[in-house]
């Protein structure tokens, strides 16, 4: 398995995660969260050491790397996790080749109000 392959299916509940599709999400977080902490705290410490401009770019590119590195895994868990508490039907409708999948189909929400 690699670095970002998600499981077919959760070892606990069954559920079926090779249905979820985190797309470019975590990835996106990460630039705008990393750029918001990273970018000052480089700003400080270039104005306060007179590095070269070479080890300057080696220890930040480490950093950089590094979170980016140490946090896709844990971001991506949340995209799934958020993209499960909001859009459930997705992951628990009929499967995908079935006829008559698509808007409107299995939708829990609705079949529970219609109902009332």
């Amino acid at each position: 398995m690699g670095f970002l392959t998600v499981a077919e299916r959760c070892p606990v509940c069954g559920l079926e995660l090779a249905r979820g599709d985190s797309g470019d999400g975590p990835a996106v977080f990460l630039i705008f969260i990393l750029g918001f902490v990273i970018v000052p705290v480089a700003l400080m410490v270039s104005m306060r050491v007179d590095w070269p401009l070479w080890l300057t770019g080696l220890v930040w590119g480490v950093v950089i790397l590094g979170g980016t590195l140490g946090l896709l895994r844990p971001a991506k868990g949340v995209v799934f996790a958020l993209q499960y508490r909001y859009r459930r039907a997705e992951f628990e409708g009929p499967p995908e080749d079935t006829p008559g999948h698509g808007a409107g189909h299995g939708d829990s929400d609705s079949d529970r109000n219609s109902g009332a």
